[in-house]
């Protein structure tokens, strides 16, 4: 019994071990220019967003060539910057979008501001199924699915885009969380699922969809939520 107990508590620490070890956090400050193009991306994993700021937070970052005036107000934040971002980027490998994305009002008249992102890479499987095809999840013997998010819709212009017209790729703010990839798969050793807008619902019509889902393979009775 107490060789039992040891083993799982090594596994579990192994485990942990090794999901700890892949993710890594990351920094990017994009000067906002209109035609500034900020990069999330992530070698291993998927991309995380922890925090993100649009606005100034000191006057040193992207100052080259700034009045002392466009610096001054260091306290100039724009609200829901980060939830913009999580939608736009979190479960993806890489996600490009040019600050315009961001500016949705103008947090401080006349101060230059830049972007800060902070996200990390988080070790899961990504899966990407055009719409119309099917979805296969799986995992090794013994192991489980666990969905970490799933998003249907589009949110770049080549993804998915063989064949396609311009009018069906070009609306890339097109994007729905859906819960229905975790509440059908989760706990599965397997999972088959059909991408089609009568089973997600349509978040964009005329435009042509897939399906991003980001998962890891547990053990069961190991959940990430518990490392």
């Amino acid at each position: 019994m107490l060789r039992f107990r040891l083993c799982t508590t090594l596994l579990r620490a192994a485990i942990y071990f090794v999901m700890t070890a892949v993710v890594s956090a990351e920094r990017v400050i994009t000067c906002a220019d209109v035609q500034n193009v900020q990069r999330l991306s992530c070698d291993m994993g998927v991309i995380n967003v922890e925090a993100a700021m649009y606005g100034r937070a000191n006057s040193e970052t992207c100052s080259e060539g700034r009045s002392q005036e466009q610096l001054a107000n260091t306290e100039c934040s724009q609200n829901g910057t980060v939830e913009i971002l999580k939608r736009r980027c979190n479960g993806r490998r890489v996600c490009e979008f040019n600050t315009n994305v961001v500016r949705t009002s103008d947090p401080c008249h006349g101060i230059y501001k830049y972007l800060e992102t902070n996200y990390t890479c988080f070790p899961a499987i990504h899966l990407v199924t055009c719409e119309h095809s099917l979805a296969h999840l799986y995992c090794d013997d013994g192991q489980v699915i666990f969905v970490y998010g799933a998003n249907y819709g589009r949110r770049d212009e080549t993804t998915c885009s063989y064949k396609k017209t311009a009018s069906e790729t070009e609306n890339v703010y097109c994007s729905d969380p859906t819960s229905k990839v975790a509440e059908s798969c989760n706990g599965k050793n397997s999972c088959t699922i059909s991408v089609s807008s009568s089973e997600f619902g349509d978040p964009c019509v005329g435009t042509y969809k897939y399906l991003e889902v980001a998962y890891v393979c547990e053990y069961p009775g190991l959940s990430p939520e518990q490392y």
